[in-house]
């Protein structure tokens, strides 16, 4: 939970960007061929770097992919719908229990950079060591989803994990709780890569982990930079998504997103063969559009995080007030408080942009302004023609300017719209605990760590999600949901699971637990010098994996 709310919270940050005209999409046509050799600066705000698999929350496609494989991985190229492509595995995974069961073989010649192999007893004990109390905090589906798992605390007392299965050196099988049709998408997060248990310590591991990708950190200063450099027991032929451009990779570390936005539009000495790992601030976004030198080398994505206004459904339990609220809700002022068309478009579904099988649709039809006639008209046949509703918003970034810019749609139909701001620690721990219910509504966004529906809608809409830091912060509990959520999370094959989620993606919207605001966008800035730097259709950030250096 908290790395998917991490992913939502960083998306979130775009939410501030001014309003201008947004690159256009990606095409095949940005992408060459990679040339090999230099060194490729990437510009971060982040203070550490550490790579710790168990305790990491990165996408496939930035930083931990560099330097670590998994099973699986995904294939981000522009213009093409994301996909999980086999990495360290032959294929995806097979299983013939209908998903219960899952088995990968290792490629054949995988080694480690001491010329030593590369095992799936290294991805099992990898795998049981994030089970560990000392090593929380990383991406951790699959501890709910492996048998066993609930009571499993990792393997520093001795204890090994049966729902793992290491019949040979190349042979991998996972027994779940229950059938799971996204398993290969979750054997692409940072757990699955190998850990060699003689080289594990885990107070320092995350420092220099033992490389199976195509670099490894060679040396590291805290909170100022990580250097990669080669793997040289890495093979091309056996990776279908990294090209390993660069010979050098590295991570400025403590920059100053306004500084580091201003040496990218300045584009001087070693900036030129740097990006930028945050997004770029209004300002210099403003200033990069305006200046002919500077534009082409924004990238912006496609929308990508939900941003929505989650209705607590254990306040407000008048479906035809929850409806009102859709109708009354002023989603082009929200856009506006959020940038402009550049922050993001307007959304009306649950299921984001660019997920495979997302069905556009809009239960509530009405001027992005919003219809307020028609909430006034649900508050009279409810019986609450003034409702007074409490607004708990975060205090930091945009958020208050956004809940200001609902509270006066509202206001307009005859709600009243009280804003109580906090701290976000504060904010995050009030909204997910589930044991304080003194708001009416929140705000904040959502982006899937996979790209499936399942990413979207269980976390945000499933009964088991509320309290206890589940992020169903509408407390939306329905019986005919959850028996529908389960059948799709149960399915394996893509087609028909993608039209279960469909499915219920209409469904928990007519109960109208929350209102969909804006699907947000997010841009960033390269160097001169920076190829093959670009923003698939999933997710709103960069692919490290394909970025190169002009030679």
């Amino acid at each position: 939970m908290r790395a998917r709310l991490a992913v939502a919270a960083a998306a979130a940050v775009i939410l501030g960007l001014t309003a201008c005209n947004a690159n256009p999409s990606p095409s095949a046509e940005a992408t060459t061929a990679a040339q090999k050799g230099g060194t490729l600066r990437i510009l971060s705000s982040a203070s550490e770097f550490n790579l710790d698999p168990a305790k990491s929350q990165t996408l496939a496609i930035t930083s931990g992919g560099l330097v670590l494989r998994r099973l699986t991985t995904w294939d981000i190229s522009p213009g093409k719908p994301p996909a999980v492509v086999a990495d360290l595995a032959t294929d995806t995974g097979t299983t013939t229990d209908g998903g219960k069961t899952w088995t990968f073989t290792l490629k054949d010649g995988l080694t480690y950079p001491d010329g030593s192999p590369i095992t799936t007893k290294d991805i099992k004990y990898g795998l049981e060591r994030s089970f560990a109390p000392e090593l929380g905090g990383g991406l951790g589906y699959h501890k709910a989803l492996l048998a066993g798992g609930d009571t499993y605390e990792g393997p520093y007392d001795g204890q090994s994990l049966d729902s793992i299965a290491t019949p040979d050196d190349r042979t991998i099988t996972f027994t779940l709780k229950n059938a799971y049709g996204d398993w290969p998408w979750i054997a692409s997060m940072p757990a699955f890569a190998p850990v060699p248990q003689a080289k594990d310590n885990p107070a320092e591991y995350g420092r220099s982990p033992v490389a199976s990708g195509p670099y490894q950190i060679t040396s590291y200063t805290a909170g100022s930079e990580a250097v990669l450099e080669r793997n040289p027991a890495w093979k091309q032929e056996t990776d279908p998504v990294r090209t390993a451009g660069p010979d050098k990779i590295i991570f400025q570390l403590g920059q100053d997103t306004t500084v580091a936005a201003q040496r990218l539009v300045a584009d001087s000495g070693d900036d030129r063969f740097a990006f930028g790992a945050n997004f770029v601030p209004p300002a210099q976004l403003a200033q990069a559009q305006a200046n002919p030198a500077v534009k082409d080398r924004i990238v912006t994505s496609s929308p990508g995080a939900l941003a929505y206004l989650a209705i607590n459904t254990k306040k407000i339990t008048d479906v035809r007030v929850r409806q009102a609220l859709a109708y009354a809700a002023d989603k082009r002022a929200y856009q506006v408080a959020s940038g402009g068309e550049i922050g993001g478009g307007l959304a009306t579904t649950l299921i984001t942009p660019g997920i495979p099988g997302r069905v556009e649709y809009d239960l509530f039809p009405a001027d992005p302004s919003g219809d307020v006639e028609k909430a006034k008209a649900l508050l009279t046949e409810a019986g609450q023609t003034a409702p007074k509703l409490t607004l708990l918003a975060r205090s930091d970034g945009q958020w208050s300017s956004q809940a200001q810019a609902l509270q006066q749609g509202f206001a307009r139909a005859g709600i009243e719209v009280t804003i109580r701001t906090e701290e976000y620690e504060s904010w995050f721990e009030h909204v997910t605990s589930g044991e304080r219910d003194d708001w009416d509504l929140t705000l904040t966004s959502w982006q899937p760590d996979f790209p499936s529906a399942n990413g979207n809608i269980q976390p945000l809409f499933a009964s088991s999600e509320i309290g206890g830091g589940g992020f169903n912060l509408s407390r939306y509990s329905v019986p005919e949901v959850d028996q529908l959520i389960a059948q799709a999370t149960a399915e394996v094959d893509p087609a028909k699971s993608q039209a279960l989620w469909a499915q219920a993606d209409r469904r928990i919207l007519q109960d109208v637990p929350v209102v969909p605001l804006i699907y947000t966008k997010n841009s960033f800035l390269r160097g001169s010098n920076v190829e093959n730097f670009y923003i698939g259709e999933f997710p709103a950030y960069p692919n490290y994996l394909k970025a190169s250096l002009k030679q």
